[in-house]
This record gives structure tokens, C-alpha cells and sequence, in this order.
């Protein structure tokens, strides 16, 4: 008999859970409310929120419009998405996650005492966080993701090291690591740690998680890095790792009922989801009737 679990401690973040607390109300004033970007990088949860009248757009159409409610989402957002709102007599719901604001002001303040120096942020290139960070620095800040990205510094200069409150902690510290290395006597390196520990520390329980269960289930939105992040180091850790973003993907898999199946996922995925990956997986297993074994007859 299939032996199913969901773990306890996957799920939203709570910047995430503000961020759509915030929406529900909002929504629930029957006002109209848009969303600059996706709420959460989850595409089960966005279609649930819009299913309640939130409207998602982008930063061309923000700048677009005039006199309406814009939702902030966690991720935070550059100084210009404020001036636009300004300008355009549009009125903010900030849901932008504590842990962001204040990594965006250390930034800001970095670069603002310091302005010759070099801000690098280890970061995903593109990624809504990161851009809010770049801009505390006019778009100034250089952004690294892998080593080849090194190349891009100014070892001459001043520099502060920052991280996307999601990434990984092993990787901040080797990237801190290789750039201390490199760094000429006289000018400044300094590198602070400005991962958010709700999330560093999924990584712990994910390894427990997949080391006790035969199969990992793992639950996330295409976008999230984070998910990305999560999987793949459960993937490592439990070779029977498989990833989907709804129940519906489980019809690809060949789950065997015997052995232990764990569901798991990322900051961005909802724990309903999770239930409905657990309950569609159950019913999968269920035993065929008698009827249903039985093929239809046709009519002479």
C-alpha cells in the first residue's frame, strides 16, 4: 500500500503569505487590484488569485496606467516603480517582504557612502529580487551568477558583496571565498551574508526530507528559483526525485506503491497544492472495480 507525506515544513515563506494576505483583502473590497508581476512564482496560485479578480501585468503596462490600486509583490521593486506611481496617481499595496526592504536599504546606503566603489549582488540575472537591489544603486550594481561573471569586476576598486535573499548559502560563501582570494593589498573587500534564513535553512530539512523516503514528489512553480535550487539538491541527495508543477504531471510517472513517497516544495508553493498532488496520487493507486477492469460492450 502506497505510504504518502507531505512535509511539514515546505511551503510559503512568510514574506509569500504577507504578499497574498494582502491581496485577499484587498480582492475582498471588490475593488479592482492588479499585480505588478506574478504574486508568487507559481503558476497554480496565480490562476487562483486572478479566479478572484487579481490582474497581472507588467512593467509596461504599469507605466500605462492612472488613478488605480497596484500591488507590490514580495520580491520588491527598484526606486522607479515608486516614482511611476507617483507621477501617475497610482496607489501602492507594498507587500514587499521586511527581509528584502532592508537588504535593498543596506545597499542603497553601501553605495550612497561609498559611490566609487563596486557593488556586486550574487544573484539571478533578470530576477525580480535582483532587479529591485540594482536599482538601490542607479543600475550600477553588477550582478553575478556564476564564476564566468568574475571577469566582469573591477579589482581595483572598493567592493561590497551582497546576496539575493534567496540563494544558496554554500554558494555565497564559495564566491566570497574566490574573490577574497583574488583581491589586491590596499582596497576593500567586504562581503555580507544577506540570505534569508526561512530559506537557507529548507536545505537541512530537504536533505532529511529525501534521506527518509524511498521517492521524493517535488511540488514547484517553472519559475521559482528557488524550487530550482530545492530540487535539484534533493535530486542529489535522492536519485527517485522527480519534479512537477501540478497533480495532473503525476500521469507521467511510474510511482511504485510499495515503497515511501515523499511530497515536498518550494517558499512559492502553496500547501493546497501539495494536498492536491497527495490526493491525486492517492487516487491513482486506488484498486480498478470490477466494472471498470471490464471492457465495454457494443450493441449487435
Amino acid at each position: 500500500m502506497l505510504t504518502i507525506e507531505i512535509d511539514e515544513k515546505s511551503g510559503f515563506c512568510f514574506g509569500v503569505v504577507k504578499a497574498i494576505a494582502k491581496a485577499e483583502e484587498e480582492l475582498a473590497k471588490g475593488e479592482k487590484l492588479y499585480c505588478l508581476g506574478d504574486i508568487v512564482h507559481n503558476g497554480q496560485e496565480v490562476k487562483r488569485l486572478e479566479a478572484l479578480g487579481l490582474i497581472t501585468i507588467d512593467h509596461e503596462q504599469f507605466a500605462r496606467l492612472h488613478n488605480v490600486k497596484v500591488l507590490l509583490r514580495a520580491h520588491g521593486e527598484p526606486p522607479s516603480t515608486y516614482e511611476t506611481a507617483r507621477k501617475n496617481n497610482i496607489t501602492l499595496i507594498d507587500a514587499s517582504c521586511p527581509v528584502v526592504l532592508h537588504l535593498q536599504s543596506r545597499i542603497k546606503k553601501a553605495f550612497e557612502s561609498n559611490p566609487e566603489s563596486q557593488i556586486i549582488i550574487y544573484g539571478k540575472k533578470g530576477h525580480a529580487e535582483v532587479n529591485g537591489l540594482v536599482g538601490q544603486t542607479g543600475g550600477k550594481a553588477i550582478v553575478v551568477e556564476n564564476e564566468e561573471d568574475m571577469n566582469n569586476l573591477d579589482l581595483s576598486k572598493d567592493t561590497y558583496l551582497f546576496s539575493q535573499t534567496t540563494k544558496s548559502l554554500e554558494g555565497f560563501k564559495n564566491l566570497t571565498e574566490k574573490i577574497s582570494r583574488n583581491y589586491p593589498a590596499g582596497k576593500n573587500f567586504e562581503s555580507f551574508d544577506t540570505i534569508c534564513r526561512q530559506v537557507s535553512n529548507r536545505i537541512p530539512n530537504i536533505t532529511t526530507f529525501a534521506e527518509k523516503n524511498d521517492i521524493v514528489i517535488f511540488v514547484s512553480g517553472k519559475k521559482s528559483s528557488n524550487g530550482r535550487e530545492l530540487f535539484e539538491h534533493c535530486k542529489k541527495i535522492n536519485t527517485d526525485t522527480y519534479f512537477i508543477s501540478s497533480p495532473e504531471e503525476l500521469r507521467d510517472l511510474k510511482i511504485d506503491p510499495t515503497k515511501k513517497t515523499g511530497i515536498c516544495g518550494a517558499t512559492s508553493t502553496p500547501r493546497w497544492l501539495m494536498e492536491a498532488v497527495a490526493e491525486e496520487l492517492a487516487k491513482s493507486q486506488e484498486p480498478r472495480t470490477k466494472n471498470q477492469d471490464q471492457e465495454p460492450k457494443t450493441k449487435n
